[in-house]
């Protein structure tokens, strides 16, 4: 269940976006126009009759004619949501009808247009749903032509219409054995067949005079003007009916539908039933596709100036703090030397707390190692304490979760300087040492470690692995250089007593403890630095099940951090400076732009399948180049060989997405207040889990190394 409603909303969103590539004819656009043929199939009173074509279910087609004093003006391609308006405003002042073929790609966007035209009495016709040439189409292609355009027209304003105008079209002496044919199943379905007599050329776009001039008809002719209302640059066509209009009226020219003009009943009949019910679905459906895309491009555009300058900052700062630590003359202060504390709270670490301990004991700086086994059911406090390793000591209590087990801990501590680790990682012998020298500026309350991932093996390893070094340790260079880290890593950090005891101690308030803790030293007025050089291996989950059990716990958990401490960014002080720094930038990095971050492999998709092809993969190459220059960047900074980015790539395009289910899963949590449930869960379980004795220090618990 836990996948169903991010994978819905995904799959909403492809199909919101599959329907807009169905609407802007980006799917089955065919633009191919087909040169002229022969006409020895075409009836002679055909080719030399009138503009408008009757093969209804007759077996003798005729051609009409607009009587004289009579002007039908056509307008195609629309309706256009700029120009459309404009040319209808001015056949409204002249109180002038006409006829407008559309499109059922561009209706199904602007159903408004179409309702107005029909408000204000204007005849409509089909031009096909997108454009293509009928001569090239099978009859089944053709009959989605005219059944979509209908079903559009019956969304948009409620109607049907019996009239059509071929794309490509012209005279009628220019209809030749190509063209015929479709013509007459056309009309077997029903359709008049509307050419025209007349071209303003205005397509062209030769100038408000040259478009008069070539829409007047010689004397009193009745004629079919074929104009434009879309399909680009309209302005001269509304020019130009500014003057036409009160110009052929003043010659006594009536502008009239092309029902009004032949006398016949009106090209119009209601729509009822399914057809008025699946249009409105349809027009209602692309409406929210136009809205849902207008707003993801929007998205994306921020994704990417977010990616740009993110990896910007990335870049710059940690430049920066490399050539700070590593420079010479560069102290924290004086050498640190004093003893230290370090707690790995376990629960149910069998297979791993053996080596955990086992390296620390190697350590190259003196300290004391408490592991608190909080109420682990598989022997870890045994294992540890059948070890007989010196100043290694085992407390024992009942399972209360990581933050109680910490506490208990740091009341077990010998010394003022602390070490937090996992029971799943292990230390270098230098990382304490490396780990505490910061603590040589009495103003620093706490250290990052840097977090590694020691089964890079697999392939979630490997990009554990790249997200690690280029996400996690190239972003704490980038946070310490701007002084708002917002993460001790559980797996490697350090804290001065004093700094935890001012603050409360380890608080159960979120699932992501670290997080909160190191936002609360913050606006305490501490210090938060990070110590590249302390690194730790630590076992990476290795099953996508494993993977999101553990990145839900950090995503959701971050933002309950956040929100915990989010009045710090109305307060005054350290906690103000914090709070208008870095609570905007965690908010940004690990909450905001993981959750967009998929729209680039979203539109990657949508632009192989509807295009621009070429310019999609050109971008999406971009934005991985600039992740693979920073990633390099990272990589060179710890030293890591660069054979692990050869999965770059694959990583973005599929661990991505699940990182983004994931943050999606954790804001529907919180949105729905599945936050006490979850917690309660969890609490629930450590109730019933078995504990063993107390919370005590074992006595026997110190012995010496055999």
């Amino acid at each position: 269940m836990r996948y169903l409603l991010p994978s819905l909303l995904l799959v909403a969103l492809l199909a919101m976006l599959m329907l807009r590539g169905y609407v802007h004819s980006e799917i089955l656009a065919d633009h191919r126009v087909r040169p002229p043929a022969g006409t020895g199939q075409v009836p002679d009173r055909i080719l030399k009759g009138g503009p408008v074509i009757d093969a209804r279910g007759t077996t003798t087609p005729k051609a009409l004619r607009v009587p004289d004093h009579k002007l039908v003006l056509t307008f195609d391609d629309g309706p256009d949501p700029q120009w459309t308006p404009k040319v209808l405003d001015e056949l409204k002042r002249y109180d002038a009808h006409a006829v407008f073929f559309v499109t059922g790609t561009m209706a199904s966007r602007h159903p408004g247009l179409v309702r107005r035209m029909v408000d204000e009495g204007h005849e409509i016709g089909l031009h096909t749903f997108n454009h293509p040439d009928l001569a090239y189409q099978s009859r089944s292609r053709i009959d989605w032509e005219l059944t979509q355009n209908q079903l559009v027209l019956a969304g948009a304003a409620g109607i049907r219409t019996s009239l059509f105008r071929p794309p490509y079209s012209s005279f009628a002496d220019a209809m030749d054995d190509e063209s015929w044919p479709v013509t007459e199943y056309i009309g077997s379905l029903g359709y008049i067949t509307v050419l025209n007599n007349t071209d303003s050329e205005d397509w062209k776009r030769p100038g408000a005079s040259a478009i008069i001039e070539r829409a007047t008809p010689e004397g009193t002719r009745g004629s079919i003007v074929l104009m434009h209302d879309s399909g680009g640059d309209r302005s001269q066509t509304v020019t130009a009916l500014r003057t036409f209009l009160p110009q052929m009226k003043e010659r006594g020219y009536q502008f009239a539908n092309l029902t009004e003009a032949l006398g016949a009943p009106s090209a119009h009949t209601p729509a009822s039933g399914v057809e008025l019910l699946q249009g409105k679905a349809f027009v209602g459906a692309v409406a929210v596709s136009e809205s849902a895309t207008t707003v993801l491009v929007g998205g994306l555009a921020v994704i990417g100036v977010l990616v740009i300058g993110r990896f910007g900052l990335m870049l710059v700062l940690s430049f920066a703090h490399a050539r700070k630590v590593r420079g010479r003359g560069f102290s924290w202060g004086a050498p640190v030397t004093e003893p230290v504390t370090v707690l790995v709270p376990a629960y149910n670490e069998r297979e791993c707390i053996a080596s955990t301990v086992r390296s620390l004991t190697k350590s190259d700086h003196p300290i004391e190692v408490i592991v608190i086994d909080d109420g682990s059911t598989d022997g870890t406090a045994d294992i540890v304490e059948a070890m007989w390793l010196r100043d290694v000591h085992v407390v024992r209590q009942v399972n209360g979760g990581k933050p109680a087990a910490l506490n208990n801990g740091l009341a077990h501590a010998s010394h003022d300087l602390v070490v937090m680790m996992d029971g799943d990682t292990v230390f270098e012998p230098s990382t304490v040492r490396e780990l505490v020298q910061p603590f040589g500026d009495p103003r620093v309350g706490a250290v990052a470690g840097n977090a590694k991932v020691g089964n890079r093996d697999t392939l979630i390893g490997a990009w554990q692995h790249i997200e690690y070094v280029m996400g996690f340790n190239l972003d704490r260079r980038m946070y310490d250089v701007l002084g708002c880290m917002p993460t001790i890593p559980g797996a490697v950090g350090a804290f001065r007593r004093q700094a935890l005891e001012r603050v409360g101690g380890m608080s159960e308030d979120t699932l992501a403890e670290d997080t909160d803790i190191t936002m609360a030293l913050h606006r305490d007025g501490w210090r938060v630095v990070y110590a590249e050089r302390a690194r730790a291996w630590t076992e990476a989950p290795e099953s996508v099940q494993q993977l999101w059990s553990q990145r839900y716990r950090w995503s959701y958990g971050t933002m309950q951090a956040i929100w915990k401490h989010r009045r710090a960014v109305v307060e005054s002080g350290p906690s103000g400076r914090f709070g208008r720094v870095g609570l905007p930038l965690v908010s940004l990095f690990m909450v905001l732009f993981p959750l967009l971050a998929p729209l680039i492999d979203v539109f990657l998709l949508y632009g192989l399948v509807f295009g621009p092809t070429r310019n999609t993969i050109i971008a999406w190459l971009g934005v991985l180049a600039v992740q693979a220059v920073c990633a390099a960047y990272a990589f060179r900074l710890d030293g890591e060989r660069m054979i692990h980015l050869v999965s770059l790539p694959l990583q973005q395009i599929l661990y991505r997405q699940l990182m983004y289910v994931v943050l999606l899963q954790s804001w529907i949590t919180a949105l729905t207040g599945g936050r006490l449930r979850w917690q309660k869960l969890r609490r629930t379980g450590a109730v019933e889990a078995p504990g063993a004795t107390t919370g005590r220090r074992s006595d026997d618990s110190r012995r010496p190394v055999a």
